[in-house]
This record gives structure tokens, sequence and C-alpha cells, in this order.
């Protein structure tokens, strides 16, 4: 099996494909190509036979992800669960959570207990064994499409259900498994560091060196995530090599112990220091790849690097087959894949900076379409920050980290003053960066990378990177084309598709409309609501960072050509300001009694968005779709009733938006325009028993009435009255707090109405 270790690997791979998208496919084309190259003599009957069975063995032994079936019971009761803690105990401001192994069923828990921001002393400790009163719940599954979805991300790592704990004397726990003792040693360096010294210099050395990554700012983090930096966060093989380079130096440079003594010294330490580090994929992959690597050397076995690259796949997935769902465990051994598969081209260089060039751009196109079907965007100039970013965290960053670590119990002068350097230097560095993101951040955002065009890329990349490596660079050229039309083809596929959609999102309780027309003639807001953050008394941008951009990224929209906002109120308008900041917005229309606020209309000022005030009986044409302002005709002294009223035909149907209107101002309507009629009615006030008049109803006859509603709203939205009127006429009612998102497809004659959920 020696050299021939990835055909089980890529068994593997086609079994989890296989099962990933449903398609036994995957299997019948591997099946297909093994069998090909023993016919042809290129492979063993021990390969062959391996690489068959594993593969078998896998789609059998990799779980699928089943959703669990909703009861319907939002009251769920306390149950006992007996069993151990099988994860280290991860605690926050606001809530302590670990896994739970339930002895009764086998069945994994997560356990959470909110702390409300007070300080609750516990002995939970990993491996204890336990008896727990809680009450099982489902964890909140995505709502709308692009959305986080928290119920799949428990479901990946084997957990169905979420256990809430009411107190802690509901906890009755003894005892702790060896595990325990490392996983308190992380976290006695972790407070250490935190003590001993600055905050910002401590954030950095625990993310870096520890693997916690708490302290470091949601902005930072952001800003990593938007060029394609996240890995220099993570610990990784880099990370790794320059532990092991360092232990190497202080051991053997130093004659503190001979090379032989040192290997097995770092053979007995990388498995620690991989606990320590926080147990992610990536530092996982890269200690068990050099002490196999350390290991194979003194016993005289001749493992090619790919071999050992597999066999550590193979033996991860064995040890956890959830692993295989997880993003840090894709991305690390696709980015070490794509090198190895490139290193003969690498070698080629001359000078460390082409290297570390071909290395970013290896790197970065080898998990483009993960990347694209993760965040929905590529930044292409990401490739050249790269170029900066690494060799100043490979030569700076991460080994003044590692020597701070190590020279922080002495305390004193020297830890002092690498800390004055490291926070004058990074500083300044993170300016740059933040410079260079406000000036040339223009992210390609293609929404989704569909199966076949990732197919065609990674054929097309292997291509690329042979004809690179045998020096044919006019070939490589050409095939270097093919990618950017294939990757630009993803990008302008919208304006080419002659369907349009209409999106109610499910932003709880408020509302947030968004309209694309066909061939992207245009993308249109109606409104875009916000919660209010209660415990800082402000707008909360949960609303726009995890539904309303996230869904405009997964449909590769970025830019918005207009917003109308039916009223001020925070249910319709909150999250104006956060899409103003984020660039993304052309004009903003509303009433002539719309008031904006001093800091929305200086933000509104800054950004150079237009606002657009308009009037009854006019028409806008956006792209070349025309709406037709109904309402507000005066003013009427409510918010509510002061709303923009549209009225537009998508699809050959009628639509009509009708804002949080009540009943006197629905009468107005059909006064003023008596002829007015519709097939799609945007209920009004989310179902308010204030609006949405018998008579009303009598004269548009609606044939669909779409509500948005948060799920177990505290108003009681939809109104019983309300949706029995409805039913009264014949109108069927699709609701987000049922349905989540409701999307319509369209194209010039009809279309057809979707939920995102079942």
């Amino acid at each position: 099996m020696k050299g021939y270790w990835h055909f089980p690997a890529l068994g593997i791979a086609s079994s989890f494909l296989a099962i990933l998208f449903e398609s036994k496919w995957f299997l019948v084309l591997f099946f297909s190509w093994i069998l090909l190259l023993s016919y042809h003599q290129r492979l063993g009957k021990i390969t062959v036979f391996s690489s068959l069975a594993i593969s078998i063995f896998t789609y059998t032994y990799i779980p699928e992800l089943e959703r669990p079936l909703e009861d319907g019971n939002n009251e769920s009761v306390n149950s006992v669960f007996t069993g151990r803690i099988s994860s280290p105990i991860n605690e926050s401001e606001s809530r302590i959570a670990f896994e739970f192994n339930d002895q009764a069923s086998g069945d994994k828990y997560l356990m959470v207990y909110f702390t409300n921001g007070e300080s609750d002393h516990h002995n939970l400790k990993y491996g204890a064994s336990c008896t727990i009163y809680g009450k099982p719940e489902l964890p909140e599954a995505a709502r709308n499409p692009g959305q986080f979805d928290y119920q799949k991300y428990l479901l990946q790592q084997g957990i169905t259900y979420q256990v809430i704990i009411g107190s802690l004397e509901d906890l009755e726990c003894s005892g702790s498994s060896f595990l325990n003792n490392i996983y308190q040693l992380r976290s006695d360096f972790i407070q250490f560091i935190r003590n001993e010294i600055s905050p910002s210099t401590a954030a950095w050395l625990n993310a870096l060196v520890l693997g916690d990554d708490t302290q470091i700012s949601d902005s930072t983090t952001e800003l990593f995530r938007r060029w394609n930096l996240s890995h220099v966060l993570a610990i990784s093989g880099l990370h790794v090599g320059l532990l092991v380079g360092l232990l190497y130096f202080l051991l053997v440079k130093m004659t503190i112990l001979t090379k032989e003594k040192a290997q097995w010294v770092v053979i007995s330490l990388l498995p620690l220091y991989a606990v320590i580090a926080g147990g992610e994929p990536s530092v996982i992959r890269a200690s068990a790849m050099v002490v196999l690597f350390m290991v194979a050397n003194k016993m005289n076995w001749k493992f090619s690097v790919t071999d050992v690259l597999s066999i550590v796949f193979i033996t991860l997935i064995l040890w956890d087959p959830y692993i295989l769902y997880h993003i840090g465990f894709q991305l690390s051994f696709a980015v070490t894949l794509g090198l190895l598969l490139s290193k003969k081209w690498l070698a080629q260089s001359n000078g460390w900076f082409f290297t570390i060039l071909k290395i970013s751009f290896v790197s970065q196109m080898i998990i483009l379409p993960l990347q694209v079907e993760y965040f929905f965007t590529f930044q292409p100039l990401s490739i050249l920050l790269n170029l900066v970013v690494v060799p100043y965290f490979t030569m700076f960053v991460i080994p003044l980290m590692f020597l701070m670590l190590l020279t922080a119990p002495l305390s004193g002068f020297l830890i002092l003053c690498i800390d004055w350097l490291f926070i004058h230097i990074h500083d300044l560095f993170m300016m740059v960066i933040q410079a260079i993101d406000q000036t040339l951040y223009f992210p390609w955002v293609i929404g989704s990378f569909p199966l076949a065009g990732s197919l065609v890329y990674y054929a097309l990349l292997l291509i690329f990177l042979g004809k690179m490596e045998t020096e044919r660079q006019n070939h490589a050229f050409l095939y270097g084309i093919y990618l950017t039309l294939l990757l630009t083809i993803l990008v302008v596929r919208p304006y080419f598709s002659p369907t349009g959609t209409v999106a109610m999102l499910d932003i709880g309780q408020g509302e947030a409309i968004v309209l694309e027309l066909p061939y992207r003639q245009g993308v249109i807001l109606i409104d875009a609501g916000a919660e209010m953050s209660f415990e800082h008394n402000a707008i909360s941008d949960e609303v726009f960072k995890q539904i309303i951009r996230p869904y405009l990224y997964s449909r590769g929209i970025s830019k918005v050509d207009a917003a109308f906002i039916s009223h001020e109120d925070i249910d319709h308008m909150g999250s104006l300001q956060y899409i103003i900041k984020s660039k993304m917005l052309n004009a903003v229309i509303v009433s002539e009694y719309y008031t904006f606020s001093d800091q929305l209309n200086a933000e509104l000022m800054d950004s150079s968005t237009a606002i657009i005030r308009t009037s009854p009986n006019e028409s806008l044409t956006i792209g070349d779709h025309t709406f037709h302002v109904l309402a507000p005709g005066r003013d009427k002294a409510s918010t509510n009733e002061n709303s923009l009223v549209l009225y537009t035909t998508m699809g050959g149907k009628k639509w009509l938006f009708t804002g949080d209107i009540g009943s006197e101002t629905e009468r107005d309507l059909i006064e003023e325009y008596p002829a007015l009629q519709a097939d799609v009615l945007k209920v009004a006030h989310h179902g308010s028993n204030n609006s949405t008049d018998q008579q009303f109803l009598k004269r548009i006859q609606p044939a669909y009435g779409l509500i948005s509603a948060g799920k177990n709203n505290m108003y009681g939205h939809p109104h019983k009255r309300v949706l029995d009127k409805l039913a009264q006429e014949n109108v069927h009612v699709i609701r987000t707090d049922h349905n989540g998102a409701i999307r319509y497809y369209f194209n010039e004659t009809e279309g057809t109405f979707q939920t995102y959920l079942p």
C-alpha cells in the first residue's frame, strides 16, 4: 500500500459526496475508475480491495444528517439525563455549555445553562458522571436562505437536541477523566496570559498559540474572513511547524538533547499541544502528520507525504465520522492536498517571494468552491494580501507569541518590552489592513457554487497546475482563462436568468421583502426591519448580519438599487442604517411624511445614497419595472397610518404592499381607487386586529395573503379574527411564523410560491 494510500482516502471522499448530495453516482464513478486502473494493471489487488472495501464501509459508517420532526409541543417538560460530560466546559458571559452522552439512550446532547451575566460557580469537569434535570428542545433551524443553521450545525456534531438547565442545583456531577487535567491546564494558561499581559496582546497570544479566539474582536474576525485570512487565526500546519522548529532550536541547537531524543520529545508533546490548542481539526491534522512522519522515520517506514496525509485523513474519520462535516477539517485537508499536488511547481520558484505567491494562489484557489458555498463571496485581491499577511505572521507575530508564552512566567521588564513592541508594531499593521479593506474591498459575490460548476472548476484547476508544473505556460495561461471565464459566468448568471423572485424574509416580528427582477434588471427592498437590543437599549444589527445580508449574498446580490421604506417603525426600517453602512444601497424611497433621524440622515449623506420622496398617483420605474404609489395622501399623524402603500404587477399577478396601515386607511384606499384589486395582498400590520377590514378584502379580492410575523410573538399576530376574515374570503394565507421565508418565483406571465420550511 505504500504510495497508494490516497486511493482508500478518495474512496471515503466519494462515499461522503454520495451521502452529502444523495447520489450514488459518486460511488459508481469511483468504483469504475478503480476497476479500470486494475484492468490496466495500474493498481495491485490489495489496493483495489482496500479502496473498494473502505468506500463501502464508510458509506454505511458516515452518518446522514436527518432533521428531527417537530412534535408541535412548544412546552417541553423536565427530563432526567444520566451519563458523562464528553467535551470541555465552554463558558461565556451569558452561558455555560457542554456536550453530554446520555447512558440510557446513547444519544449526545448539548447541555446549556444561561447565567444571565452572573458569576456562577460549578464543579463541572470533562468526563464527570452526572445526573442532570433539564428541558430538552430542538435547536433553532434556519428560517431563511443563507441564514446560519444552528440545528444543522449541531447535527454535524451528532447532537439532535439541546437541554436547557434551569439552575446549577439541577446538576449532580462527580469525578472527571484524565483529559480534564489537560483542559484545565489550557484554561489556566489562558487565564494566566490574560492576567500577565496587556489585553490586546493576550487576545492574540491566546488565539494564535492556545486556540482561544474569544477575546479577538468581532470586527477583526470579520475583517480576516472578508479577506480570506481566517486561516491565519486558526492554529494549523504553520503554527505546528513553527513550534517544532522552536523546540528543535531549544533542544538540539542549544545542545540540551540529541536529535533522536528531541524527536521523541516532539512526538510526545505534539499530541498534548493539539489538545491544549483547542483540538480543532487543522491542528490535529498538522500534529498527527508530524508525529506519523517522525515515527515512520524511526521505524524505517517509507511513506510519502501523500501517504501520511491520507492515513491521517482515514484515521480521523474512523475516530469521528462527524468530523467530515467540519468546515475546518474540509479546508485544512483541501489546502494541504492542493499544496502537495503542486509541490513540484512550488519547488521551481526562484526566491521566497514567488514561493509565497504560489502558495497563496494554490491555497486560495483550491478552497474557492468551498469558500463560496459557505460564505457566498470571493476576494481575488486576497491572494496578493496574503503575500504581506502570511510572512508577517510567520516571521514576526507567531514566533513572538510563542516566545512570550515561554517568558511570561518570568514576567518583569523583558515581557513588558516584548509586549510594548508587539502592540506598537501590530496596531500599525492592523491599521494598514483596515485601510486596504476600506479602499480595495471589491469582492465577487457569487452566491452559490453549483456541483457541476465545482467539478468543472477542479478539473480545470488540476490541468492548469499540471501545465505550470511542466512549464507549458502558454497552455497554462489558456486554462487560467477558462477558470476566470467559469467564475465570471457564475457571477453574471443572474443577468441571463428570465426568472424573478419575491422573497418575504422571516426576520421575526418585522418585515423585509426582497424583489429581484428578471435578468437582474433591478434589486429592490420593501422595508428592512430590525429588533431592539434591550441589553443596550439600541437597534440590533443581528437581523441585517444574520438574515438580510446572508440572503442577499446567497443570491449573488452585492448592490440594492432601491429600498422602499414604508414608515419609521424599527420593525420596518431598523436595518436600513446597516445596509447604508455596507454601501450596498443606491437609493431610499419614502413618503412625503417620513422623518429621518439626524443620525440616519447624516449616514445617508455620507454614503451618497439618494433620498427620493414620493406621493400618491406617482409611478416609479426601477429597471423596467413600475411601482404605483397609492398612499399616504395626507399626514394622519401616525407612523402606521402614514405607511407607504405600493401597487405593482409581477408574474401575471397584481400585488399590494400595505405596510402597517389600519382599517381606516384601507377604507380610504378603496374609496380613492374603487377599481383596486390585488391577487397578492401583503397583509397589513403583521395581521393585527386593527387592520384587514372585511370590506377591504371583499373589494380587492386577493387570492393570497402574505403575513410577516414573529414565531410565538408577544403580540398574538396574526390575530384570529383577521385569519377568520381571510378564510371567509377564501384567501390562501402564507405566514413567516409557520413557513419561514416565503418566495415567489416568476416570469413574465406566471409564477409559483414556495416556502423555506415545509
